[in-house]
């Protein structure tokens, strides 16, 4: 018999939804076996909130929380809780005990409340797994794929972050896993301008000019498949998204209000450029649902069924 797939699932921020959506994501079928990491007392007392059985099933290893949870109220102190899940769920699949990891959403300002510098899990495990590089690829119903050049930054610091060398790199992964994961063989790539009108010949910005169209024609005579720099406003629209297998952003608020207005419940956030498949939630911690029932596992279970698809 063929072993089922491991996925391991990180419960994030537990004052938030993700013990929640666990919860309710424990209640379908699934043809793998899913491993929480977290603390079996938050996801019991999580379904006894929710009206839901507790699925006796489910794999879980067993982290304790660092203080008492009330759903809605973030604490520091727990902050301890959500890192060390993601460390052993990082280790398991370094190890290779698992096939992929999906993620939880985490609260950054509390984990940086507490003393520990995150940004993001995007950049936290690329520190853990020393990749030179990963990039933030954004998936919707199996679709639109939508990737960014810069991430968590803030938008005064995204001008002086596009350089040709970022670019370069950010794009080489893209395509690269691109026919990794989704078997593209040559991938299409739309590149987003950084400017209105992409630049307007310069007369809008100058980084168009100077670093955007340069890096593409290099790699264009590297044999990859890339159009652009393409103004924004319209490259989302069908007809131009039809004509490429995924789109490149230059910055992260450039594209996720099209990624969550095009389908925020079936929005998948890929890291790509690690040495595992690590999907996520596209949506944040909803202090406000937690513990209400009221919130959707739409975003989860799509996460863990394209961690099956390419893992």
């Amino acid at each position: 018999m063929i072993a089922a797939p491991r996925i391991v699932i990180t419960t994030g921020e537990p004052a938030g939804i993700g013990p929640d959506l666990i919860v309710k994501l424990a209640q379908l079928p699934w043809q793998a076996a899913l491993m929480v990491i977290g603390d079996p007392d938050l996801l019991m007392a999580r379904a006894r909130l929710l009206n839901l059985p507790f699925p006796a099933h489910l794999a879980i290893h067993p982290v304790p929380l660092r203080a008492p949870v009330t759903p809605g109220k973030l604490n520091p102190a727990n902050a301890a809780y959500v890192l060390e899940t993601l460390t052993i769920a990082n280790k398991l699949c370094l190890e290779k005990q698992v096939q992929a990891m999906v993620t939880g959403t985490v609260h950054k300002s509390v984990m940086n409340a507490a003393g520990i510098s995150f940004v993001g899990h995007t950049e936290w495990l690329a520190a853990a797994t020393h990749s030179p590089l990963t990039v933030m690829l954004f998936v919707v119903d199996g679709g639109m794929k939508v990737a960014l050049a810069t991430t968590h930054l803030p938008l005064c610091k995204v001008p002086a972050a596009i350089t040709p060398h970022l670019l370069e790199q950010t794009i080489m992964v893209l395509n690269n896993d691109l026919q990794r994961y989704f078997h593209l063989r040559a991938p299409h790539i739309l590149v987003a301008g950084l400017n209105p009108h992409a630049g307007e010949e310069g007369c809008l910005g100058r980084e168009e000019l100077e670093i955007i169209t340069p890096t593409l024609k290099k790699l264009q005579q590297r044999g990859l498949s890339l159009t652009g720099p393409l103004p924004a406003d319209t490259l989302f629209l069908p007809a131009q998204l039809a004509e490429g297998d995924a789109v490149l952003a230059m910055y992260h608020d450039q594209a996720l209000p099209v990624v969550k207005s095009h389908g925020l419940e079936h929005a998948v956030n890929m890291t790509l450029g690690l040495p595992y498949v690590r999907t996520s939630v596209d949506h944040g911690t909803a202090l406000d649902l937690a513990g209400t029932g009221k919130a959707s596992a739409a975003s989860l279970t799509a996460a863990v069924k394209l961690a099956l698809a390419v893992g």
